[in-house]
């Protein structure tokens, strides 16, 4: 609707994850890095959590981008499978031919096959798992026990989990210590700091073939910060319709007001209450009246 009128070859702010748009802010930039050594040390499983709409799947994707001139890869964004079906999907996504109604251990075998052809390769095979948080117990021990093939010096098979946080909760349970103590790499995603705003917003415009001055006035950006507290899903959802409201003004600058229009018309948004008083200041407020009530007292005790 206004891409043509900001000069746009397409929405800049989709909630698709769309590699193309992947930002290197600080923090998946750093889970990129952990993500890379931990599979340059040969680890089995590594953990990355972070918070609804932190861009967990995007920085899944883009990982499978760089790992598929190097690796054999397997992605499952959906984790809620049986252990059979869990098994039938990495031999499905790896393209092996085994036999219909095939039991777990028929296909298991057909896994290992394939990870020692690899191996000859000098190729690593790697399972990456999205929404982990919601694999079933019985899955999740499924995965420990194949990354028991392996040789005698490394690991066949590495496993990348992508979760929220609640999957650390579960990793706390006593029935999956074993699984707990596998995981020798983790990395929690932060959400974007107001200076890596305007970044993450002109970066997005530029990708979209954008030209031009910043269509966010500062104002503007310091309000999406506080109403979305850096959440870069929720910087897209609020983005995309600040420049709904700007397109409907037949202006080309966003101001405070359209950001504040575009939280309102969110449900489960609100800006935080500014304070009355600076901290500081009702301190000192408690500390005269505390000062001046004792001296008053004093006076009448003399």
């Amino acid at each position: 609707m206004y891409e043509k009128f900001f000069g746009l070859k397409e929405k800049p702010f989709s909630l698709t994850p769309d590699t193309e748009y992947f930002y290197r802010y600080c923090s998946h930039q750093e889970a990129l890095n952990v993500l890379l050594v931990a599979l340059e040390n040969g680890e089995g499983f590594v953990h990355v959590s972070g918070e609804v709409g932190t861009g967990k799947t995007l920085l899944c994707r883009q990982l499978l981008q760089l790992l598929q001139n190097d690796c054999a890869t397997v992605y499952l964004p959906n984790p809620l499978l049986t252990p059979l079906e869990l098994y039938q999907a990495i031999s499905d996504d790896l393209q092996l031919s085994s036999p219909e109604n095939s039991s777990m251990q028929q296909l298991c075998q057909g896994i290992f096959t394939e990870l020692v052809r690899l191996r000859k390769l000098k190729r690593s095979l790697v399972v990456l798992i999205d929404e982990a948080q919601a694999m079933p117990f019985h899955s999740l021990e499924a995965l420990r026990l194949l990354s028991n093939l392996e040789t005698e010096k490394e690991k066949l098979l590495h496993i990348f989990f992508f979760a929220q946080p609640e999957f650390e909760l579960r990793l706390a349970e006593d029935n999956l210590r074993q699984l707990r103590q596998r995981i020798t790499f983790s990395y929690t995603l932060s959400t974007l700091h107001v200076r890596e705003v305007a970044a993450y917003l002109d970066h997005r415009l530029r990708i979209a073939e954008y030209e031009g001055e910043s269509l966010f006035a500062p104002a503007a950006v310091k309000v999406l910060h506080k109403a979305t507290k850096g959440v870069p899903r929720l910087i897209n959802l609020l983005a995309h319709k600040s420049l709904l409201v700007a397109y409907g003004k037949g202006v080309r600058k966003i101001d405070r007001k359209m950001i504040l229009a575009a939280v309102k018309d969110t449900h489960g948004l609100k800006l935080p209450k500014r304070k009355i008083f600076p901290t500081y200041v009702m301190e000192f407020s408690m500390i005269v009246l505390i000062t001046v009530a004792t001296l008053y007292l004093w006076g009448e005790l003399r």
